[in-house]
């Protein structure tokens, strides 16, 4: 009796060890290869005996995406995943497991080799010149990154030159291609002007990048200029250079949007005569905000006009622009006035009275006193103005206290007319 129960109880056991063996049967020999020449999925095939599988994707050093597919165990050991069911740079590799999304797994997990997914290297620090009626564009290429898993199951092999295909944005139309793929890392293009988006997209078989991305951009300058200015002091211009871009978002228009930009280089010009060319007479550059500030010495009655030159540096291409032209009327300057020796003098001593101005022209200067009956200024004498300075000498007999001043004419610079000066009351005391 005994005996027989022995061998029942081996019977029992040996039935249990041949039932879970096969409920752990797990896969085998997997592994991972490009789909087809387009390299648009990933191949994954794998050994075992006509059993139901899930697929993973496992990340390694990086978290793995969620992706999950069942087969029944009547589909074939193979099975396509898309190349965007990885995300781009990382180290990935693909699970195969037996099991059904009802009974669970069984078995063991396998794991294919471990390859990367490393996108394409973007084109960094494009720089544009303007050239002729379009565009010569330059771009650098950085060093791609080591390759962590060297020889992975997908690997590109033979020669693998990175092509750039340079893309074009104008307000109301999407970025699109201008061309072919380049491995080059310059591009002219022709007959283009500001406002323009230019980008460079690279892709491999894993994803794309845009890079080597260039604004062109137009401007604008708005300009204010005193209407009177004294002759030989500094006027300040003033204004602003607002900057006009092409904006393009994801899958929409590209649209017109405006800007300030800082570092602009401007010029100041102006007529010297109404009929001579606009020459520059002073330089600057835009401060935060587009704005500008730029001291002009007055050299006469002139128009002005500030012009935005084009402006380049990396990833930025600005066009030229001028503001309207401005007209300043220039004003005799009085650089000195008052009497020899001062304004205290006796009764009956000799008075000089004189006034210095700028320019230095010739003309004829009006002295004026002041009648305290009548409370009005009064012409006592016509007096020349020579190379800007008029002197006249008198002698009053009555003692008490005047009040003179100077009236300069206009003065001839430049082919037109600048506003004559009056100057404020010079006081004199005459005393016993």
């Amino acid at each position: 009796m005994r005996r027989k129960l022995a061998v029942a109880l081996v019977m029992v056991t040996g039935a249990s060890l041949l039932t879970a063996c096969t409920a752990d049967a797990s896969p085998s020999a997997v592994s991972v290869a490009w789909a087809g020449a387009g390299k648009n999925s990933v191949r994954v095939t794998w050994k075992d005996s006509s059993a139901p599988n899930r697929i993973t994707i496992e990340g390694v050093l990086s978290e793995g995406p969620s992706y999950v597919h069942y087969l029944p165990a009547e589909q074939e050991n193979s099975w396509d995943i898309p190349t965007s069911a990885f995300p781009p740079d990382g180290n990935y590799r693909v699970v195969v497991t037996n099991g059904t999304t009802k009974e669970g797994l069984t078995g063991k997990p396998v794991k294919s080799p471990v390859f990367d997914t490393d996108g394409p290297v973007r084109p960094s620090s494009a720089f544009a010149v303007a050239q002729g009626r379009g565009v010569l564009i330059r771009w650098a290429v950085p060093t791609p990154p080591q390759d962590f898993t060297p020889h992975d199951p997908l690997d590109v092999e033979g020669t693998k030159a990175q092509k750039y295909v340079p893309l074009v944005g104008k307000p109301g139309g999407q970025p699109a291609p201008i061309g072919p793929g380049t491995t080059s890392a310059r591009q002219v293009i022709n007959s283009i002007k500001p406002p323009f988006l230019f980008q460079l997209r690279t892709e491999n078989e894993w994803s794309s990048n845009v890079g080597g991305q260039v604004v062109g951009l137009t401007s604008s300058a708005t300009v204010f200029v005193p209407p009177k200015a004294q002759y030989s002091l500094p006027l300040r211009i003033r204004g602003r250079v607002v900057l006009q871009e092409t904006y393009c978002a994801a899958e929409t228009d590209c649209a017109l949007q405006q800007t300030t930009s800082a570092g602009i280089p401007l010029t100041v010009l102006t007529q010297v005569t109404p009929t001579a060319r606009w020459s520059p007479v002073a330089r600057g550059k835009t401060t935060a905000g587009g704005h500008y500030d730029i001291p002009v010495v007055t050299a006469g009655s002139r128009p002005y006009k500030v012009v935005a030159g084009q402006y380049a540096k990396p990833g930025v291409l600005t066009s030229e622009s001028s503001s309207p032209a401005v007209f300043t009327r220039g004003v005799v300057r009085l650089l000195a006035g008052g009497y020899l020796g001062g304004n205290n003098k006796k009764r009956g001593e000799m008075v000089t009275v004189f006034a210095r101005v700028a320019p230095a022209y010739t003309s004829t200067a009006t002295l004026q006193l002041w009648n305290r009956q009548t409370r009005s200024w009064k012409s006592v004498k016509l007096v020349a103005l020579r190379r800007g300075q008029a002197v006249f000498g008198f002698k009053i007999g009555a003692v008490g206290t005047y009040s003179y001043r100077w009236v300069l004419p206009q003065a001839a610079q430049g082919g037109r007319n600048m506003d004559g000066l009056t100057t404020p009351k010079l006081d004199l005391r005459i005393r016993p």
